[in-house]
């Protein structure tokens, strides 16, 4: 490979795993308010499998038409700045940095380059490259769920659907370290695993329909889109609100009519269209709960760069435990 070229993964247009393919492009430089990181590790998610699908076609308007705008998946990234760009004054070479591209992407490379006073922070020595890398999906997402469009208080009672997979996991430890009751909606195999990251309670969802439950919650936080609100709502308190990151025709339509009528509400809220500041500011909140030893990242599967395709192949089966990270400097 020349000097001035890396290796990075490009999709040829929208589909499956199957246009993903691992090119050699230029080394992209930084502007003057940029910063050029080496890309040690990188996010693979269930968000990126999706929007790679293209689907729903409305979101192809912020995408792209006809194929992704930006070509290169991927939004976590972890590494080191190797190059800053002459305004810079918060970086410098060699700082150990985290964070994510949010609708700009282009992560899951050797060289990324992202804003100075974009979603980057310095990482802290005890977080490694690779529990960085996805710390912007599922953390990130969740707090942004939980605390700016759930409303979470202390002593709510919040159930957590997907709560083995990375925004559920991470949902999980941020409903109790915000003093919730949790109960999380998993697998069989996955029960234990829940309940070690602090869950009070968890339903098998092979073996009950968390909807048809005698209890009664505040919030429930959807993290796979897999019910709804009109499933989801006779389990609601009078004022409980039903949210999920998944967006389809009939959670937007709920959210418009539950906006107007009734006091049980549905809601959506896109994390990546929220301001740089405020996903900083909410980045911020999360290291500190981090280093206060009431959050961490539970790693499923870790790829090379080059098995990005197989990444996405696997988290599009459903069976992903927490995430998958992409290692592209060991």
């Amino acid at each position: 490979m020349e000097a001035d070229t890396m290796k990075a993964i490009i999709a040829e247009g929208y589909g499956n795993h199957d246009v993903l393919k691992l090119k050699n492009i230029a080394i992209p430089k930084p502007t003057e308010n940029k910063v050029l990181v080496k890309v040690h590790a990188c996010s693979a998610t269930r968000a990126d499998v999706m929007m790679l699908s293209g689907k729903p076609y409305f979101s192809r308007l912020f995408l792209g038409i006809r194929k992704p705008k930006y070509p290169i998946p991927g939004t976590g990234f972890a590494g080191e700045v190797v190059e800053v760009g002459s305004s810079v004054l918060k970086f410098t070479i060699g700082d150990a940095v985290f964070g994510e591209t949010t609708l700009g992407f282009s992560t899951n490379t050797e060289y990324v380059t992202v804003p100075e006073d974009g979603v980057i922070l310095h990482k802290p020595e005890n977080l490694s490259y690779a529990d960085a890398a996805p710390f912007c999906d599922g953390h990130l997402t969740s707090i942004n769920f939980l605390k700016e469009i759930g409303n979470i208080k202390p002593g709510q009672k919040v159930l957590i659907n997907g709560a083995s997979g990375s925004l559920g996991m991470a949902a999980v430890q941020l409903a109790k370290y915000f003093g919730a009751e949790v109960t999380g909606v998993c697998s069989t195999a996955n029960v234990r695993l829940v309940k070690s990251l602090g869950a009070d309670h968890t339903i098998d969802y092979k073996k009950n329909d968390f909807t048809k439950s005698e209890n009664r919650y505040d919030i429930i936080y959807d993290t796979i889109g897999s019910s709804s609100f009109r499933k989801s709502k006779r389990i609601l308190t009078n004022k409980g609100v039903y949210i999920s990151p998944v967006l389809k025709s009939s959670l937007l339509l709920q959210m418009i009519r539950t906006s107007i009528l009734g006091s049980r509400k549905a809601k959506f809220g896109a994390s990546g269209l929220k301001s740089k500041d405020e996903l900083r500011a909410l980045l911020l909140e999360l290291l500190e709960i981090f280093k206060s030893g009431k959050l961490k990242t539970v790693i499923d599967r870790q790829f090379p760069l080059e098995k990005v395709a197989h990444a996405h192949q696997y988290i599009a089966t459903g069976h992903k435990k927490g995430n998958v990270v992409i290692i592209v400097e060991s």
